[in-house]
């Protein structure tokens, strides 16, 4: 009978409540939120910025070509006075220089420095890839977290509502005895007092609902906050066959930090031989095209014009730099073996998450079984007592306490649930699965 009561309400409210609610499901909130979420949209863009940098041009093997034109002219006036006294003077003479060119630069060769700088963007390319990556498990994290939060609030929720049914139900049980003779004065009020603190907690619990809507709303970046969102879920699903075995070896395949540790030690490597490059002879090549044409207005011409063009070829090599070379080499060794320690750490790191985190899914596991053995006396225990609370044979305050007794079963299996989940979504983003809530 508890059940069918329970059952009813629940009803009732999901009816009432359809037409001003936007019903969406796990894939859908995750669609929207990878979509407008603005730390997605960010991490994209730097993501685009690495693959830009990551050309032949920016790497240095393409030349430079560079044109350039000028204008100039002077005005001046000129007073002369020769040894034997003579004297002249020229006013307003305008010299003019007109000149263009084109100048080509290219090195042909500096070490393998633009070879190991091109490999070097192409790894930084992939580092914004895995950033970005990192960036989606993060939110796909956040909202499959929030999603089921919200499930577990409303859950709540509709205990505290059936909980304020049954409290509705003892007064209206209280007043007929109390009306009819049976029943005292105090016994009425008293159920009065458990129905008003029933009604506040539930008011309590609709505030922690609301929240968990904004929330959810935030994640997907929605342009109302107040959207009256619900899921389409309405129980805590969990995937009870994770092996951690499976997930270990995943997580040394797919964790995306252990995969940018990795490139870091790359880069480093990159770094060194840079630096080992500039012990190398360096060839570049330069060429021009230029015209000039000058104006005069006293001398033996009147105007000049010469064009032509000029190249030329450039080999070094550095003999001595101060020891600079050395220690900068040295320096980058040490940069190689400081990321293969962090390398190292990171693994450590994410296997002791790994295990803990799925000593806790296991845990989790066998409370779960538990306390859905514990809700399920507990109902049958309430409609005993409330059968025996109408005909007189149990006390309020026994009643009260078979009450209490089911809703912290119903809180505590929830919450159990809640963690397991939590669990289950760590150990999948641990492992670089967690995609697969998409």
């Amino acid at each position: 009978m508890m059940m069918r009561l329970f059952l009813s309400v629940i009803l009732l409210l999901v009816v009432d409540g359809l037409a001003a609610q936007q019903i969406i499901s796990l894939q859908e909130v995750l669609s929207v939120g990878l979509e407008n979420n603005y730390s997605i949209r960010l991490v994209r863009n730097r993501q685009q910025i690495s693959s830009n940098n990551h050309s032949l041009g920016h790497a240095g093997f393409l030349p430079s070509l560079d044109f350039r034109g000028q204008y100039s002219g002077t005005r001046t006036h000129t007073d002369r006075t020769g040894f034997d006294g003579e004297t002249s003077s020229l006013r307003g003479i305008h010299n003019t220089n007109a000149n263009a060119g084109l100048s080509l630069g290219w090195t042909i060769f500096d070490g393998f420095r633009v070879q190991t700088t091109y490999e070097r963007l192409s790894v930084l390319k992939e580092i914004g890839e895995l950033n970005t990556q990192a960036a989606i498990e993060h939110l796909v994290a956040g909202i499959t977290a929030e999603y089921f939060n919200l499930i577990q609030q409303q859950r709540l929720l509709d205990n505290l509502r059936f909980a304020v049914e049954l409290s509705r139900e003892r007064v209206r049980i209280d007043e007929e005895r109390f009306l009819l003779g049976s029943g005292s004065k105090l016994q009425l009020l008293q159920a009065e007092v458990f129905l008003n603190a029933d009604s506040s907690r539930m008011g309590r619990q609709e505030e922690v609902v609301r929240a968990s809507r904004v929330r959810l709303n935030e994640l997907m970046a929605m342009d109302d906050l107040r959207l009256n969102i619900q899921p389409r879920d309405t129980t805590i699903l969990i995937n009870d066959i994770l092996i951690l075995e499976s997930l270990e070896t995943a997580a040394m395949q797919n964790n995306v930090f252990l995969r940018l540790a990795d490139k870091n030690i790359r880069i480093s490597e990159f770094d060194k031989r840079i630096i080992h490059s500039r012990t190398l002879p360096y060839v570049n090549l330069s060429s021009g095209y230029g015209y000039t044409r000058n104006t005069f207005q006293t001398g033996a011409f009147s105007d000049q014009q010469s064009f032509g063009m000029n190249y030329g070829i450039t080999l070094g090599v550095n003999l001595f730099d101060g020891l600079e070379q050395r220690r900068r080499r040295s320096n980058a060794i040490l940069e190689i073996e400081n990321h293969r320690l962090m390398a190292e750490e990171t693994e450590m790191a994410v296997r002791a998450d790994l295990i803990t985190t799925y000593n806790i899914y296991l845990n989790n596991l066998r409370l779960m079984e538990m306390e859905t053995q514990n809700l399920s006396v507990a109902y049958e225990t309430l409609e005993i007592a409330m059968e025996r609370y109408r005909l007189g044979a149990l006390s309020g305050i026994e009643l009260r306490e078979v009450q209490q007794n089911l809703l912290d079963a119903e809180e505590r299996l929830l919450s159990i649930q809640y963690q397991t989940k939590l669990a289950e979504i760590s150990l999948l983003r641990i492992s670089g699965r967690i995609l697969i809530y998409l």
